[in-house]
Protein backbone atom coordinates (compact mmCIF):
# COMPACT_ATOMS: atom_id res chain seq x y z
CA UNK A 1 0.00 0.00 0.00
CA UNK A 2 1.15 3.65 -0.63
CA UNK A 3 1.29 5.07 2.98
CA UNK A 4 2.20 8.86 4.05
CA UNK A 5 3.84 8.47 7.69
CA UNK A 6 3.66 10.84 10.60
CA UNK A 7 6.03 10.59 13.72
CA UNK A 8 8.82 12.16 15.64
CA UNK A 9 10.24 10.83 18.59
CA UNK A 10 12.69 7.90 18.64
CA UNK A 11 9.51 5.47 19.59
CA UNK A 12 8.33 5.52 16.02
CA UNK A 13 11.33 4.38 14.06
CA UNK A 14 10.95 0.95 13.67
CA UNK A 15 7.49 1.52 13.14
CA UNK A 16 8.89 3.11 10.02
CA UNK A 17 11.44 0.87 9.42
CA UNK A 18 9.03 -2.19 9.83
CA UNK A 19 6.14 -0.24 7.32
CA UNK A 20 9.30 -0.35 4.56
CA UNK A 21 10.94 -3.22 4.74
CA UNK A 22 7.43 -5.46 5.03
CA UNK A 23 7.26 -3.86 1.33
CA UNK A 24 4.61 -1.26 1.44
CA UNK A 25 5.72 2.12 -0.61
CA UNK A 26 6.54 5.30 2.17
CA UNK A 27 5.34 8.27 -0.21
CA UNK A 28 6.18 10.78 2.09
CA UNK A 29 7.16 10.73 5.91
CA UNK A 30 6.10 13.90 7.75
CA UNK A 31 7.61 14.63 10.97
CA UNK A 32 8.42 17.61 13.41
CA UNK A 33 10.41 20.50 12.80
CA UNK A 34 14.29 20.59 13.85
CA UNK A 35 14.13 21.82 17.49
CA UNK A 36 17.20 23.63 19.71
CA UNK A 37 18.80 21.02 21.94
CA UNK A 38 22.04 20.52 23.89
CA UNK A 39 23.98 23.41 26.06
CA UNK A 40 24.93 25.11 22.51
CA UNK A 41 21.24 24.96 21.43
CA UNK A 42 21.93 23.57 18.34
CA UNK A 43 19.43 22.90 15.79
CA UNK A 44 18.58 18.98 15.86
CA UNK A 45 16.55 16.66 13.57
CA UNK A 46 14.30 14.39 15.19
CA UNK A 47 14.96 10.98 15.25
CA UNK A 48 12.47 10.14 12.69
CA UNK A 49 13.93 12.54 9.86
CA UNK A 50 17.63 10.87 10.19
CA UNK A 51 15.70 7.25 10.10
CA UNK A 52 14.13 8.33 6.77
CA UNK A 53 17.36 10.12 5.43
CA UNK A 54 18.79 6.54 6.22
CA UNK A 55 16.00 5.37 4.18
CA UNK A 56 15.93 7.57 0.92
CA UNK A 57 12.78 8.71 2.07
CA UNK A 58 11.01 12.00 1.44
CA UNK A 59 10.80 13.81 4.50
CA UNK A 60 8.12 16.96 5.17
CA UNK A 61 8.32 19.09 8.28
CA UNK A 62 5.82 21.67 8.88
CA UNK A 63 5.54 24.44 11.15
CA UNK A 64 1.33 23.58 10.97
CA UNK A 65 -0.04 20.77 9.89
CA UNK A 66 -3.54 21.21 9.41
CA UNK A 67 -2.73 24.59 7.15
CA UNK A 68 -4.18 24.38 3.86
CA UNK A 69 -0.52 24.38 2.20
CA UNK A 70 0.58 21.10 4.61
CA UNK A 71 -2.75 19.54 3.43
CA UNK A 72 -1.83 19.90 0.03
CA UNK A 73 1.35 18.22 0.07
CA UNK A 74 0.16 14.88 1.86
CA UNK A 75 -2.76 14.85 -0.07
CA UNK A 76 -0.25 15.05 -3.00
CA UNK A 77 1.67 12.06 -1.90
CA UNK A 78 -2.20 10.33 -2.77
CA UNK A 79 -1.31 7.88 0.10
CA UNK A 80 -3.97 5.20 0.97
CA UNK A 81 -3.58 5.09 4.06
CA UNK A 82 -2.20 7.93 6.75
CA UNK A 83 0.13 6.38 9.54
CA UNK A 84 0.31 7.84 12.80
CA UNK A 85 3.07 6.86 15.27
CA UNK A 86 3.66 9.36 18.10
CA UNK A 87 3.94 12.53 15.77
CA UNK A 88 2.95 15.18 18.33
CA UNK A 89 -0.30 16.84 16.77
CA UNK A 90 -3.41 16.29 16.55
CA UNK A 91 -4.93 15.57 12.99
CA UNK A 92 -7.81 17.74 12.27
CA UNK A 93 -11.17 16.19 10.01
CA UNK A 94 -9.55 17.86 6.80
CA UNK A 95 -6.03 15.68 6.92
CA UNK A 96 -7.75 12.46 8.35
CA UNK A 97 -9.82 12.81 5.05
CA UNK A 98 -7.09 12.65 2.25
CA UNK A 99 -6.56 8.68 2.81
CA UNK A 100 -9.25 6.70 1.43
CA UNK A 101 -8.74 3.17 3.48
CA UNK A 102 -8.55 5.97 6.79
CA UNK A 103 -5.56 6.76 9.34
CA UNK A 104 -4.77 4.22 11.61
CA UNK A 105 -2.75 5.30 14.72
CA UNK A 106 -0.02 3.11 16.81
CA UNK A 107 -0.76 4.20 20.75
CA UNK A 108 1.55 2.72 23.32
CA UNK A 109 -1.28 1.32 25.70
CA UNK A 110 -4.42 -0.68 25.96
CA UNK A 111 -6.91 1.58 25.16
CA UNK A 112 -9.18 3.27 26.22
CA UNK A 113 -6.88 3.26 29.10
CA UNK A 114 -4.48 6.36 29.68
CA UNK A 115 -5.39 8.09 26.09
CA UNK A 116 -3.19 11.41 25.97
CA UNK A 117 0.47 12.08 25.39
CA UNK A 118 2.05 10.32 28.13
CA UNK A 119 0.65 6.88 28.83
CA UNK A 120 4.26 4.98 28.98
CA UNK A 121 4.79 7.40 32.35
CA UNK A 122 1.70 7.11 34.07
CA UNK A 123 1.86 2.98 33.79
CA UNK A 124 4.73 2.66 35.73
CA UNK A 125 3.82 6.01 37.83
CA UNK A 126 1.06 3.65 39.20
CA UNK A 127 2.65 0.75 39.44
CA UNK A 128 1.01 -1.33 36.60
CA UNK A 129 2.38 -4.76 35.81
CA UNK A 130 0.87 -5.03 32.15
CA UNK A 131 0.03 -2.44 29.13
CA UNK A 132 0.55 -2.74 25.85
CA UNK A 133 0.22 -1.56 22.45
CA UNK A 134 -3.08 -0.80 20.53
CA UNK A 135 -3.81 0.26 16.59
CA UNK A 136 -6.70 1.98 15.74
CA UNK A 137 -8.48 4.02 13.65
CA UNK A 138 -7.98 7.48 13.69
CA UNK A 139 -11.22 10.03 14.77
CA UNK A 140 -11.18 13.43 15.58
CA UNK A 141 -11.09 12.94 19.23
CA UNK A 142 -8.09 12.48 21.12
CA UNK A 143 -7.50 8.45 20.94
CA UNK A 144 -10.71 7.93 20.99
CA UNK A 145 -11.00 5.64 17.80
CA UNK A 146 -11.99 2.40 17.01
CA UNK A 147 -9.44 -0.43 18.21
CA UNK A 148 -8.53 -2.79 15.47
CA UNK A 149 -5.55 -4.85 17.10
CA UNK A 150 -3.94 -5.05 21.00
CA UNK A 151 -0.89 -6.87 22.58
CA UNK A 152 0.14 -6.68 26.23
CA UNK A 153 3.13 -6.41 27.20
CA UNK A 154 4.40 -7.05 30.62
CA UNK A 155 5.97 -4.13 33.29
CA UNK A 156 8.98 -5.71 34.99
CA UNK A 157 9.73 -4.08 38.42
CA UNK A 158 13.39 -2.61 37.18
CA UNK A 159 11.48 -1.22 33.53
CA UNK A 160 11.80 2.53 33.26
CA UNK A 161 10.29 4.65 31.18
CA UNK A 162 13.25 4.13 28.80
CA UNK A 163 13.43 0.42 28.57
CA UNK A 164 9.48 0.33 28.53
CA UNK A 165 9.16 2.69 25.76
CA UNK A 166 12.00 0.62 23.72
CA UNK A 167 10.08 -2.85 24.08
CA UNK A 168 6.55 -1.55 23.04
CA UNK A 169 8.29 0.68 20.19
CA UNK A 170 9.07 -3.03 18.85
CA UNK A 171 5.79 -4.46 19.22
CA UNK A 172 4.13 -1.56 17.96
CA UNK A 173 5.94 -1.93 14.82
CA UNK A 174 5.18 -5.46 14.24
CA UNK A 175 1.68 -4.58 15.55
CA UNK A 176 1.91 -2.21 12.61
CA UNK A 177 2.79 -4.17 10.20
CA UNK A 178 -0.27 -7.11 10.63
CA UNK A 179 -2.37 -3.90 10.41
CA UNK A 180 -1.58 -2.83 7.78
CA UNK A 181 -1.55 -6.59 6.24
CA UNK A 182 -5.30 -7.07 7.43
CA UNK A 183 -6.36 -3.37 6.25
CA UNK A 184 -5.32 -4.53 2.27
CA UNK A 185 -6.41 -7.94 2.54
CA UNK A 186 -10.13 -5.95 3.51
CA UNK A 187 -10.33 -7.64 6.42
CA UNK A 188 -9.42 -5.54 9.17
CA UNK A 189 -11.43 -6.17 12.62
CA UNK A 190 -12.68 -3.11 13.84
CA UNK A 191 -14.48 -2.20 17.66
CA UNK A 192 -15.69 0.58 19.34
CA UNK A 193 -13.96 2.02 22.38
CA UNK A 194 -16.36 1.55 25.79
CA UNK A 195 -15.65 5.29 27.16
CA UNK A 196 -16.71 5.34 30.46
CA UNK A 197 -13.73 2.64 31.18
CA UNK A 198 -11.06 6.40 29.30
CA UNK A 199 -8.56 7.28 31.46
CA UNK A 200 -6.25 10.14 30.49
CA UNK A 201 -2.95 10.15 31.13
CA UNK A 202 -1.30 13.75 30.58
CA UNK A 203 2.16 15.04 30.74
CA UNK A 204 3.86 14.96 34.12
CA UNK A 205 3.49 18.07 35.84
CA UNK A 206 7.52 19.54 36.13
CA UNK A 207 7.19 19.58 40.16
CA UNK A 208 6.96 15.89 39.99
CA UNK A 209 10.62 15.42 39.69
CA UNK A 210 11.32 17.79 43.37
CA UNK A 211 10.56 13.90 45.23
CA UNK A 212 8.59 14.27 48.40
CA UNK A 213 9.87 12.13 50.82
CA UNK A 214 7.21 11.94 52.67
CA UNK A 215 5.27 10.08 50.16
CA UNK A 216 5.19 6.41 50.35
CA UNK A 217 8.69 4.48 48.88
CA UNK A 218 6.94 2.43 46.81
CA UNK A 219 6.17 5.90 45.23
CA UNK A 220 8.91 7.56 45.07
CA UNK A 221 10.09 4.22 43.55
CA UNK A 222 7.50 4.82 40.56
CA UNK A 223 8.16 8.37 39.93
CA UNK A 224 11.75 7.93 39.54
CA UNK A 225 11.24 4.55 37.05
CA UNK A 226 8.71 7.25 34.94
CA UNK A 227 11.25 10.04 35.09
CA UNK A 228 13.92 8.04 33.23
CA UNK A 229 15.16 9.00 31.30
CA UNK A 230 13.75 11.73 31.29
CA UNK A 231 13.99 14.72 32.92
CA UNK A 232 15.16 12.83 35.94
CA UNK A 233 13.75 12.80 39.39
CA UNK A 234 15.70 14.86 42.19
CA UNK A 235 16.34 15.85 45.65
CA UNK A 236 18.69 18.51 47.28
CA UNK A 237 22.02 17.07 49.11
CA UNK A 238 24.53 19.64 50.50
CA UNK A 239 23.09 22.15 48.62
CA UNK A 240 23.60 20.42 45.21
CA UNK A 241 20.91 18.70 43.11
CA UNK A 242 21.02 15.15 43.38
CA UNK A 243 19.35 13.54 40.73
CA UNK A 244 18.15 9.76 41.52
CA UNK A 245 17.63 6.62 38.47
CA UNK A 246 17.16 3.80 39.64
CA UNK A 247 16.52 2.42 43.68
CA UNK A 248 14.72 0.00 45.89
CA UNK A 249 12.59 -0.27 48.01
CA UNK A 250 12.34 -1.84 51.75
CA UNK A 251 9.34 -1.87 54.13
CA UNK A 252 11.51 -1.06 57.20
CA UNK A 253 10.04 1.66 58.81
CA UNK A 254 11.94 5.09 59.60
CA UNK A 255 11.82 7.25 63.54
CA UNK A 256 13.56 9.70 61.34
CA UNK A 257 11.32 12.55 59.62
CA UNK A 258 11.33 11.76 55.42
CA UNK A 259 13.81 12.27 53.77
CA UNK A 260 16.80 11.98 56.40
CA UNK A 261 19.28 9.16 55.82
CA UNK A 262 18.79 6.12 58.41
CA UNK A 263 21.40 3.99 57.30
CA UNK A 264 24.41 4.36 55.41
CA UNK A 265 26.68 0.79 54.46
CA UNK A 266 29.48 0.07 52.11
CA UNK A 267 26.95 -0.43 48.90
CA UNK A 268 23.63 0.72 50.31
CA UNK A 269 21.76 3.90 51.44
CA UNK A 270 18.46 4.47 53.28
CA UNK A 271 16.31 7.20 52.98
CA UNK A 272 13.64 7.65 55.57
CA UNK A 273 10.39 8.34 53.61
CA UNK A 274 6.51 8.57 54.51
CA UNK A 275 6.04 4.86 54.79
CA UNK A 276 9.10 2.40 54.24
CA UNK A 277 13.00 2.96 53.05
CA UNK A 278 14.02 4.35 49.67
CA UNK A 279 16.93 2.41 48.57
CA UNK A 280 18.64 4.52 46.08
CA UNK A 281 21.09 2.57 43.76
CA UNK A 282 21.89 4.73 40.68
CA UNK A 283 22.76 8.29 41.61
CA UNK A 284 23.74 11.56 40.16
CA UNK A 285 25.01 15.03 42.03
CA UNK A 286 25.00 17.78 39.77
CA UNK A 287 27.80 18.09 37.50
CA UNK A 288 28.59 14.75 37.71
CA UNK A 289 28.15 11.22 35.90
CA UNK A 290 25.41 8.76 36.96
CA UNK A 291 27.15 6.27 40.06
CA UNK A 292 26.17 3.33 41.35
CA UNK A 293 25.20 4.09 44.73
CA UNK A 294 28.92 2.48 46.63
CA UNK A 295 30.91 4.56 44.51
CA UNK A 296 28.47 7.66 45.47
CA UNK A 297 29.01 6.68 48.99
CA UNK A 298 32.75 6.75 48.45
CA UNK A 299 32.86 10.31 47.33
CA UNK A 300 30.34 11.66 49.36
CA UNK A 301 30.83 9.63 52.83
CA UNK A 302 26.95 10.83 54.22
CA UNK A 303 25.94 10.72 57.64
CA UNK A 304 22.91 9.22 59.29
CA UNK A 305 20.96 11.93 59.98
CA UNK A 306 21.57 13.97 57.14
CA UNK A 307 18.52 14.73 54.83
CA UNK A 308 17.46 15.36 51.25
CA UNK A 309 15.44 18.15 51.20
Amino acid sequence: MRVVFLGTPEFAVPSLEAIVNSGHEVALVVTQPDKPAGRGLKLTPPPVKIASQNLGLTVFQPERLNEPESLKVIAEAKPEVLVVVAYGRILKEQCLAIPPKGCINVHPSLLPKYRGPAPIQHAILNGDEVTGVTTMFMDVGLDTGDIILQREVRIEPDDTAGTLSKKLSMVAADLLVETLRLLEQGDVPRFPQDHSQATYAPMLPPEIAHLDFSQPAKRLRNIIRALNPEPGAYSFFRGKRVKFWMAQVSDEQATLPPGTIVSVEKKSLGIATGNGLLLPTEIQTEGKKVLHVDEWLKGMKPLVGERFS
